[in-house]
């Protein structure tokens, strides 16, 4: 193995030009792969961050709602029948809906109102401020994110969210919108004044189930007791939304298709050039094969260049990875990098790598040693 590793490594190094191409084609197209499957893991993660950071539960929502920012209503009498239910401890009320936040500059940007009754949906992460501080009247909390687009600067900051006086009473960090909109966090009651909600009606009711409770009894005996809604698990509300965002809209496919093409176009820039060198070493193949050598060591000599490639490319390429993950770290829509996403990564480098050694395994297989030796 240290003869096959010996010969691989001198055949790359021969031609540094050559071997420079092929490591950066990789390292392009991985890099290429990994912010696209990087964007893909983050939205997938960001288009279900309400619901994941809500309390354990079930959803009352209205019948045909695709996604938790879907803003719809229901009648809040509602909750008072299912808090008759057996198994339901709590019924909490959400409002959700879109407002017009005033920039103190000047002009006007969208913003995602949310409100939650007690032991509901909360801003988490806090980084300044304190929850209780919302308590107080027209307070909101904004994610740190968008203070640039919000035109504040943290907590004290005013302004007037359709038309209705708000003040900044507590920051969070990396609470961030997949749409690029900036969620507001308010009390139920600020919430349903700034956009515009009767006392009424509510968005969804999250319902706590009582210590003991089964899930798919307490949702079996919700939706044979509500008519017209539909009671959904937190882990079937993530993955209706998931499903929505990155499959309805067409997002997930623009993603999974730009992974494909730099898989694709780094394929095909290593098979050229594996091909391009073995082509040039024929005679040293040939004398390989003239002085006894298997076609399986000589495949393997192949292989193991091919292999060689993926390794030094992909260390480079997951260095610039990690560079682009902590650059992008605090921005709208972060790049994010996983262990399992890692070592898919790596397998999909020495996979491309590999199947691009097959067309020159395929030339070397076919060469006659003699006439090569006669040339």
């Amino acid at each position: 193995m240290s003869l096959i590793l010996r010969i691989a490594a001198r055949n790359l190094a021969q031609d540094r030009v050559r071997g420079v191409i092929t490591v950066v084609g990789i390292v392009v197209s991985i890099v290429l792969v990994t912010v696209q499957l990087g964007l893909f893991l983050s939205f997938a993660r960001m288009v279900t961050t309400m619901i994941d950071h809500a309390p354990p539960g079930l959803w009352i929502v209205p019948i045909g709602t695709k996604c938790f920012e879907d803003p719809a209503s229901l009648a809040s009498r509602a909750g008072v029948r299912a808090r008759a239910v057996p198994g339901v401890a709590a019924v909490v009320p959400v409002v959700i809906g879109f407002a017009e936040w005033t920039v103190p500059s000047g002009g006007t940007t969208p913003v995602f109102v949310i409100g939650s009754g007690k032991g509901g949906l909360r801003a988490w992460n806090l980084v300044a401020g304190h929850a209780h501080a919302l308590r107080q009247p027209h307070a909101v909390a904004v994610d740190r994110t968008y203070f640039a687009r919000l035109g504040i600067a943290g907590i004290g900051a005013t302004t007037e969210i359709d038309r209705q006086a708000a003040r900044v009473v507590a920051v969070t960090g990396g609470i961030r919108s997949f749409t690029t909109t900036p969620y507001v966090f308010a009390t139920l009651t600020q919430a349903r004044a700034y956009i515009g909600m009767p006392p009424g009606q509510v968005s969804y009711l999250l319902v706590r189930l009582a210590p003991g409770a089964d899930a798919a009894t307490v949702r079996a005996h919700l939706a044979a007791t509500l008519p017209g809604v539909e009671v959904l698990t937190s882990a079937a509300f993530a993955r209706r939304s998931r499903d929505f965002w990155l499959f309805g809209t067409g997002a997930g496919a623009a993603l999974f298709a730009g992974a494909l093409l730099g898989a694709i176009v780094g394929t095909v820039i290593v098979a050229q050039t594996l091909y391009s060198s073995t082509k040039d070493h024929l005679a040293e193949f040939a004398i390989l094969r003239a002085i006894g050598s298997s076609g399986a060591y000589i495949q393997k000599v192949i292989v193991c260049q091919a292999l060689l490639s993926a390794v030094i490319s992909f260390a480079l390429a997951g260095a610039m990875g990690l560079a682009i993950m902590a650059l992008t770290a605090g921005t709208a829509l972060p790049i994010l990098m996983t262990p399992l996403l890692t070592a898919g990564l790596f397998g999909l480098t020495v996979l491309m790598c590999v199947v691009s050694a097959l067309a020159a395994i395929v030339q070397v297989m076919r060469m006659d040693p003699a006439r090569i030796l006669l040339r």
